[in-house]
């Protein structure tokens, strides 16, 4: 019978978590949802193991989302652990834990798995051959002391209300290619239930919050500041790609952070390329490249979008 420390040790032996690195890859390591986290068992999480003559070989984790969700009450789950010991072969024992979370899923009413992972992680070409396949690629983007270009205030800058919840998603919608977004949040109705995950770049309650709004709203910023000295700032965007914008919201969010902001990052998508190029223009490098996946389990229709701000210019 496999326990919780049988299941940490083949965790650190397989190199995934524990392992010597930079300050600030440490640091991702601790914010990531990736398949480098390993959630505590206590948390509603499906574990799955794979055993060989009474040994265990390999397991497979993965919780609901938006993370921290009962499963009871998901339609949809984050893998965040699929480990195989070094001395089992990762690509028979991969696919069959693979295939038994689908398949007991499946049985639970579960219509997609999610995966988030490194861009050269070994996994990937399994999970390709077992119906996985990439909907985007996410950048992570770290300064060690970012720097503000203009002291500017955007026009049209305006603390977020909670009426805006729905003018965000119009605007998520127009930032997000449309296959993109009605896979991973297809109505209004999902948004409100899964608006604090990290796909959607709205992190975490984030202390600040604000919007752009030009007729109608056009970007918004969260910024959530570290919480110590070794932890670094969380700048969340969503940005039409208005000339200027981009860099106006980047140098409000650094320049919210105060005189000397020390180290921020922010999670950023492939087709976000204005705002990552505004962020790099102010001090930010590349740290991580993830893959981000999806393996549908069930076909489903999508609804008809009702009552969504029409788009003005």
């Amino acid at each position: 019978m496999w326990d919780l420390g049988t299941l940490e040790e083949l965790h650190h032996a397989t190199g995934a978590a524990g392992t010597p690195a930079p300050p600030t890859t440490r640091l991702w390591s601790m914010l990531s949802h990736s398949l480098s986290s390993f959630l505590p068992l206590l948390q509603d999480t499906l574990v799955y193991v794979a055993e060989e003559e009474g040994k265990v070989i390999g397991f497979v984790q993965a919780s609901g989302r938006p993370q921290g969700a009962a499963l009871a009450t998901v339609t949809s789950l984050q893998v965040v652990n699929l480990v195989v010991s070094p001395d089992a072969r990762v690509e028979s024992v991969g696919p069959a834990l693979i295939e038994h979370l689908a398949n007991q899923a499946i049985g639970k009413g579960i219509e997609r798995l999610f995966v988030r992972l490194p861009t050269d992680e070994d996994t990937i070409p399994v999970l390709r051959r077992y119906g996985f396949h990439q909907f985007a690629t996410e950048h992570v983007l770290y300064a060690e002391a970012p720097e503000a270009r203009s002291p500017s205030v955007p026009f049209g800058l305006r603390d977020a209300k909670g009426r805006d919840l729905r003018l965000l998603y119009s605007l998520y919608r127009k930032v997000t290619p449309l296959g993109v977004a009605q896979m991973e949040v297809p109505n209004y109705k999902e948004w409100r239930r899964l608006k604090t995950e990290p796909i959607l770049r709205l992190g975490r309650a984030h202390a600040q919050q604000y919007v752009v709004e030009r007729v109608e709203l056009v970007g918004w910023v969260g910024i959530q500041k570290a919480g110590g000295p070794t932890r670094p700032h969380t700048l969340s965007f969503l940005a039409l790609p208005e000339p200027g914008l981009p860099e106006e919201l980047a140098d409000h969010a650094i320049a919210a952070l105060g005189t000397q902001p020390g180290p921020a990052w922010s999670s950023l998508r492939h087709y976000d390329s204005h705002m990552i190029d505004a962020l790099r223009g102010r001090g930010f490098e590349t740290l991580l490249n993830q893959s981000l996946m999806v393996k549908e389990l069930a076909l489903r229709a999508p609804l008809r979008e009702k009552a969504l701000v029409p788009s003005f210019g």
